[in-house]
């Protein structure tokens, strides 16, 4: 397949940082890969080199001939005034094309899009569909390679789907792309990846590319880098013996002599250079903190419903929340998964049914909008209000050794919160709720802005909580391998409970037969 782009040698620093070094990458027509990296490894600055934003420290990057690159980023780069038709049709750049015909181009993208209302105001839309806006605004630029920063950020569940579709059919019709997509979606990547790479510093070359699905890239990875454990151990054994024949010192300073010492100081070297890559592994300690309670019925609520707006969202829902019971809600955004959360908490009162708790219960409660976080504070005081201690599990620890369980470093205590990232604002935020013994957990999309190593540490202690736990959250993988049940809402007041992900899935294809 013909190159579309390729890049070699490229180097990266972000103030005194160095983001990457040395990253050398192609992308051939056709190409459908998946970005993967701790945060702050430089995936989206990576993104940006290749999309011509920004120019590289070091290296090269070739396009070729008459090739067409769009770059999608984060945020939205349209003005919210225009409306869907006036943002699309400004987005067209192919300056061959008469005036009919771009309104030809439009009214295409809007039917695959799906909008209904054309002159509807961009202000006025769901971040959701601002997303899909700001896709079609590149996809109708029919580009050879689109480039995406997490596409499926502010997405529902209705809107990834309808995104993977897009992509995986991207090879078809007209107007054939290819793309490379950053995503800490698993299930996502797992549809729609043909290749996958990760930026990370514990590979020898700075990333490390293996071709198939995500599930096929994890296997690929698991191999390489036992294999560089083993190579890990193997040099440590081998620089062992040259050490101790060093410290003899040779009785003849011959040629010979002299080409082993200069080879044992290599290999000395690249025995650091491996013990480091192998230590680039740190994850976030996430441990929530139970009560341990015995009571078997921590939440009941009967008869529940309620309406925003005078739309009905739900009715006649019943649940029992006891110890061990992990509740994953679906529903498309407006569908009343936040509302139930506020009602279960307190916050909200149903309008018919009713929510009975266990005397004393302590609930821990995750706010996806980020409200709890006082910008104005320094990390060290999020972290610790008062003094330099914190107590976890009636313990005390100092905020240093606190900040390291979170991945921040000594010298980021003083950085005020507003400068910090997505991530590690909800980092913060799960460093808060650890502190606080819990028998129920109610998590309002959690996963935003979290690495996939991140992801993965919050799932193994979600699934371990002996409490019971309710968990909004777009990310399907976690969905499935932390869920005991699963509660769909459909927004027209419909509740179901599902086993899992799949059983839903195949639900909603039936119900999609049956209207056909």
């Amino acid at each position: 397949m013909p190159l579309i782009i390729s890049s070699q040698n490229l180097s990266k620093s972000f103030s005194s940082r160095p983001l990457f070094t040395n990253i050398s990458l192609g992308i051939s027509d056709n190409d459908r890969v998946g970005m993967i990296g701790p945060n702050g490894s430089g995936k989206s600055t990576l993104l940006k080199l290749l999309a011509g934003i920004e120019t590289p420290d070091e290296g090269e990057i070739a396009v070729s001939r008459n090739s067409r690159i769009s770059y999608l980023p984060q945020e939205d780069m349209f003005s919210v005034e225009n409306t869907i038709h006036e943002i699309l049709l400004s987005a067209i750049d192919d300056t061959h094309l008469e005036d009919y015909e771009k309104e030809v181009e439009v009214a295409i993208m809007l039917d695959k899009v799906g909008f209904e209302n054309p002159d509807q105001k961009a202000k006025k839309l769901s971040g959701g569909w601002r997303k899909r806006l700001a896709i079609a605004c590149q996809l109708i630029k029919k580009p050879d390679l689109l480039l995406m920063d997490e596409p499926t950020n502010h997405l529902d569940l209705e809107g990834i789907l309808w995104l993977e579709k897009l992509l995986k059919s991207s090879h078809l019709g007209e107007s054939p792309f290819a793309y490379l997509v950053i995503s800490h979606d698993r299930t996502f990547l797992e549809s729609v990846s043909s290749r996958v790479i990760e930026l990370n510093r514990r590979y020898p070359e700075g990333h490390f590319n293996a071709t198939g699905s995500y599930s096929d890239f994890l296997v690929a990875r698991d191999d390489f880098l036992q294999g560089q454990k083993q190579h890990q151990e193997s040099l440590e054994n081998i620089v062992r013996r040259e050490i101790e024949w060093l410290r003899r010192g040779p009785k003849a300073r011959t040629t010979k002599a002299n080409y082993r010492i200069k080879e044992a100081n290599q290999m000395i070297q690249n025995l650091d250079e491996v013990r480091y890559r192998n230590a680039q592994t740190s994850t976030v300690k996430i441990d929530f903190t139970s009560s341990d309670r015995k009571t078997k019925k921590l939440l009941i609520a009967e008869n529940l419903k309620k309406s925003m707006g005078g739309h009905l969202l739900f009715e006649k829902l019943d649940l029992i929340l006891s110890p061990g019971i992990k509740l994953g809600l679906l529903g498309l955004n407006g569908s009343g998964k936040t509302t139930l959360l506020k009602i279960l908490r307190g916050q909200l009162a149903p309008d018919a049914g009713k929510v009975e708790c266990a005397e004393h219960l302590r609930t821990v409660f995750f706010d996806q909008n980020r409200e709890s976080l006082d910008n104005s504070l320094t990390l060290r005081r999020a972290l610790t209000p008062h003094g330099d201690q914190v107590v976890y599990r009636d313990k005390p620890m100092h905020i240093i050794s606190w900040a390291k369980k979170f991945l921040f470093q000594p010298e980021q205590l003083d950085t005020s919160i507003k400068k910090l990232s997505g991530g590690e604002r909800a980092r913060i935020l799960i460093a808060r709720l650890m502190q606080e013994p819990a028998d129920l957990l109610i998590l309002d999309e959690p996963t935003n802005d979290l690495d996939i190593p991140t992801l993965e540490v919050l799932e193994e202690s979600l699934a371990e909580f002996p409490g019971a736990l309710v968990l909004v959250t777009h990310d399907r993988y976690m969905l499935d391998r932390v869920s005991t049940h699963l509660l769909a809402l459909d927004g027209k007041g419909n509740t179901e409970f599902f086993a899992d992900y799949a059983q839903w899935e195949m639900a909603q294809e039936e119900n999609k037969k049956s209207k056909l």
